[in-house]
């Protein structure tokens, strides 16, 4: 299993970006995703997930309104478009799986939103 996310950077309070994170050894299509952040200080927290097919999501309470999770299996690929960023979302945003009873995770992706 290997995750690889991209599409982090520094944006200003506002501003908006979108992440991607392509995933491979396994059949994508039949498993939900998810995206975590690490915030300095804090542990990890559950951002937003997504069902295999993409007909369910959840979202943290932060995020509602703001971020959108989307998948497309077609090219193993899950996304977090992250809008009206704020500077408390700055953090390291990782995607993960849960495949064959174990969590895997990416190397992560560094989000910083500061004027």
């Amino acid at each position: 299993v290997q995750l690889v996310e991209s599409g982090g950077g520094l944006v200003q309070p506002g501003g908006s970006l979108r992440l991607s994170c392509a995933a491979s050894g396994f059949t994508f299509s039949r498993y939900g995703m998810s995206w975590y952040r690490q915030i300095p200080g804090k542990e990890r927290e559950l951002v937003a997930s997504i069902s295999s097919v993409g007909g369910v999501t959840n979202y943290a309470d932060s995020v509602k309104g703001r971020f959108t999770i989307s998948r497309d299996n077609a090219k193993n690929t899950v996304y977090l478009q992250m809008n009206s960023l704020k500077p408390e979302d700055t953090g390291v945003y990782y995607c993960n799986v849960r495949y064959g009873g174990l969590y895997y995770w990416g190397q992560g992706t560094q989000v910083t939103v500061s004027s």
